[in-house]
């Protein structure tokens, strides 16, 4: 296990594995579909919720410049393999990187048409697979028992929790009841890999649970802040 006050830790690159078959989580239990990432940890298959990797968008392989800048700009990114039969041998597909990363990047390409393109498929995905109902109760909610969360972040935690429960059944059914423990999880989620140098840690291969004591007083101040009503 590594923790703060090891000198010696370096940046390795972290990868991450397009599945070929269905699997499960071996942490949350959670269905790993086919086509769908893992992470190996200490020899263990997670998924990317509980790799805490879940916030990460997916840029697939083919414009090296977008996957160069957008890497540059990502606190934490990760390398995504998959293993091809015929060439018996893993073979990159693209990266992970933060959404604010793919887009400082993709602003910065903007004179390239292919550019332009990607970022148009991209956002019409985005919303294709949002539900605006969901989102805006989500939100409301959000700000119900965190007054002081600002409205753009609680909008941006709701869109997210909306792409995470999509397509995973018995997560969905649990998401949509708006239970306050699974708002305060997304929450604090946020605040995480926001407001915290928590994925600057897990870059430099910290433990996830040591990266996470690490940073808990700055979350817990946050968290603080956002529920003070003021009464």
């Amino acid at each position: 296990m590594r923790g703060k006050g090891t000198e010696k830790q370096k940046k390795e690159e972290i990868v991450v594995f397009s599945v070929s078959r269905n699997t499960a989580c071996e942490e949350c239990g959670a269905e790993i579909w086919k086509g769908g990432l893992l992470r190996l940890e200490d020899k263990k298959a997670l998924c990317m919720e509980c790799a805490d990797m879940d916030h990460l968008v997916f840029l697939p392989a083919g414009d090296a410049a977008l996957t160069r800048r957008a890497g540059k700009h990502s606190t934490l990114k990760a390398k995504v393999l998959k293993f091809s039969r015929a060439r018996k041998r893993y073979e990159r597909q693209g990266l992970l990187v933060e959404e604010e990363a793919l887009d400082r990047a993709e602003q910065e390409c903007l004179e390239d048409e292919d550019a332009r393109a990607i970022r148009r498929e991209r956002e019409a995905e985005r919303r294709e697979k949002l539900d605006q109902k969901y989102v805006e109760e989500f939100g409301r909610k959000i700000r119900e028992f965190y007054p002081n969360c600002p409205d753009g972040t609680a909008r941006a935690i709701a869109e997210h929790a909306c792409r995470k429960y999509s397509g995973r059944v018995g997560r969905s059914a649990a998401a949509k009841e708006f239970d306050e423990t699974m708002i305060e999880l997304a929450v604090r989620a946020h605040i995480r890999h926001r407001h915290t140098n928590y994925d600057g840690l897990l870059m430099r291969s910290w433990d996830r649970g040591e990266a996470r004591r690490a940073v808990f007083a700055e979350v817990e101040k946050v968290i603080r802040a956002w529920a003070d009503s003021g009464s």
